[in-house]
């Protein structure tokens, strides 16, 4: 087991299998247990976990239906509801157990629930463990955009075994490598090349290789979150590819698409535009398309959502500060940065290039 530290950050981010189970039972001991999980996880890890609790006071569930349908506030009213019913107080820890759905409306639960509760998370998809698990922003969805409402609030732990992945779908897995891409393009050219060379042992799911690419991007993360912890600056770049990606998904309707695939365009639209800039190589362009379709990944954006429809969502990115949307571009393959004097032609003919 690796355990991720990072000057800043209050919590680590273990790495690996059962080995976790010991210090997670420590965080647990003598204290009210709350697992939050879904439909589809819940079959193959909810008792594996719940036997991992150690000497928990004592441990209750409460099991949604998969998918953004549950990323609202009704959902939110569901978890409150349930630990409200049950008792629950402020020395309870709620334990999150499924992907990014889950992990973001646990934490923001446990940001509620009597002024903020401990919380810890462990992830089972690939987004979750490299980026939705990690930085403390937890949030729920509006029907007019994602994530609108939320809190930063920190887990207590996060634990991310690549074994977990096992069970996951083959389309929730190739999201995760939509994160996973992120990662090499904005921040390590070197991470990079190795997803390249290692794209095929990752589609084959090969536990070690995995792994590697779960703790080289959990520490970009984590480097990134301990110097900005509420995202007023650097942390912003790790956006890069969402701007265009969260208005897909909110254009879409939430759920249509996975969080990694819309990412995955986001991407692409985000280095064509720093190509017109004369900031990204033409070639480099290329290799990242290349390097998303070998992961299974779209790379345009669909012909049913319109321009109008991605407008309206754009404008209300969270993105946006005083009147100006903060685009994360590219000025080098490994090297996002922060624009603000990006223009509505200019984004708009980003957007133009990843038309079908």
């Amino acid at each position: 087991m690796k355990r991720l530290t990072e000057t800043g950050v209050d919590y680590p981010v273990w790495v690996g299998g059962t080995e976790a189970a010991e210090p997670l039972a420590a965080l647990c001991e003598q204290r009210d247990v709350f697992v939050l999980s879904d439909e589809n996880v819940a079959p193959h890890h909810l008792q594996s976990l719940r036997s991992q609790l150690g000497q928990a006071l004592r441990v209750g569930q409460l099991v949604l239906p998969p998918g953004e349908q549950s990323k609202t506030m009704a959902g939110l009213e569901r978890v409150l509801d349930t630990l409200i019913a049950g008792a629950f107080h402020r020395d309870a820890v709620l334990v999150a157990l499924g992907g990014g759905v889950i992990c973001d409306l646990g934490g923001f639960a446990a940001a509620c629930y009597q002024r903020g509760i401990d919380w810890i998370a462990v992830p089972t998809t690939l987004l979750a463990q490299v980026d939705a698990a990690i930085g403390g922003k937890t949030a729920v969805n509006h029907s007019r955009g994602k994530n609108l409402i939320g809190a930063f609030h920190d887990p207590l732990a996060v634990w991310s075994d690549p074994a977990r992945l096992n069970t996951l779908p083959e389309r929730e897995y190739r999201s995760g490598l939509g994160e996973v891409i992120k990662y090499g393009l904005g921040f390590d050219a070197r991470f990079f090349d190795w997803l390249e060379e290692n794209a095929e042992a990752l589609n084959a799911r090969h536990e070690e290789v995995l792994a590697t690419a779960i703790e080289t991007g959990a520490r970009i993360k984590l480097g990134i979150v301990a110097a900005d912890r509420t995202e007023q600056g650097r942390r912003a770049l790790l956006n890069l590819g969402h701007t265009l990606g969260h208005a897909l998904e909110t254009a879409l309707e939430h759920g249509t698409w996975l969080h990694g695939e819309a990412v995955a365009v986001g991407l692409v639209a985000a280095a064509e535009l720093s190509a017109r800039r004369g900031r990204l190589q033409a070639g480099d362009v290329a290799r990242m398309r290349h390097l998303i379709e070998a992961f299974g990944l779209p790379v345009s954006v669909p012909s049913s959502v319109t321009d109008a429809a991605l407008e309206e969502v754009l404008s209300l990115d969270k993105k946006i500060v005083s009147g100006t949307l903060r685009f994360i571009g590219l000025d080098a393959l490994g090297e996002a940065d922060i624009w603000t004097d990006v223009g509505r032609d200019e984004l708009q003919a980003a957007i133009s290039a990843v038309r079908e």
